[in-house]
């Protein structure tokens, strides 16, 4: 595994760590079922004593400032608008989408996927936008793009398309499919350009 990839495997599990409060504005009322309204929490902790810092909420997507470490990281982070898994309801953790700059690495919008379980070794996984599918390589439950550079047109694709769907299979051999809405993406790596300036 490149450096790269194993920075990113390394960051993003210190992102997760607790991500999941940042999404809980974005979940079901668990009394009505509809959307809950979107409130910032508190940020966890994350690596280096660093919290994320919510900067804006851009339809589903929000857009996060960090310094773990005393390095800036910069990220729009959304959770999967549906998910379904083949056999139906098994167990998972929750998914996530991450679009990250971390500018001492040079790393500009960098997408990955938090899938929520451990992938099949060997297994192919995509993500489908804008009528194209990119390859995607697994490593323990995060999805990056096989071929780094057709990223920067995965990216373009993802501002003007209106979802994405990533598809992949567990170790235990459940297939997933997760569609990510877009709406915001752009806005908010447009604001996170302007915070995570080199």
């Amino acid at each position: 595994m490149s450096v790269r990839r194993m920075l990113t495997v390394a960051m993003a599990g210190a992102l997760m760590c607790g991500v999941a409060s940042l999404a809980h504005a974005q979940n079901a009322s668990p009394k009505t079922g509809k959307p809950a309204a979107a409130k910032p929490e508190p940020a966890p902790a994350i690596a280096g004593g660093a919290e994320p810092t919510l900067i804006g909420q851009f339809g589903t997507w929000g857009a996060y400032t960090a310094t773990p470490n005393g390095k800036k990281v910069c990220f729009a982070l959304a959770k999967p608008a549906s998910s379904k898994t083949n056999p139906p309801n098994r167990p998972r953790d929750p998914a996530y989408a991450f679009v990250s700059t971390r500018p001492s690495e040079k790393v500009v919008n960098e997408v990955s996927i938090m899938i929520g379980y451990a992938l099949k070794p060997g297994s192919d996984s995509t993500l489908e936008v804008g009528g194209a599918s990119y390859a995607m390589y697994g490593q323990g439950d995060g999805l990056w793009i096989k071929n780094a550079a057709e990223e920067e047109r995965m990216v373009d694709a993802m501002r003007k398309a209106a979802d994405a769907t990533v598809k992949g299979i567990s170790a235990k051999g459940t297939e997933t499919t997760d569609v990510f809405s877009l709406k915001g993406l752009s806005q908010a790596l447009d604001r996170l350009a302007q915070d995570c300036k080199r």
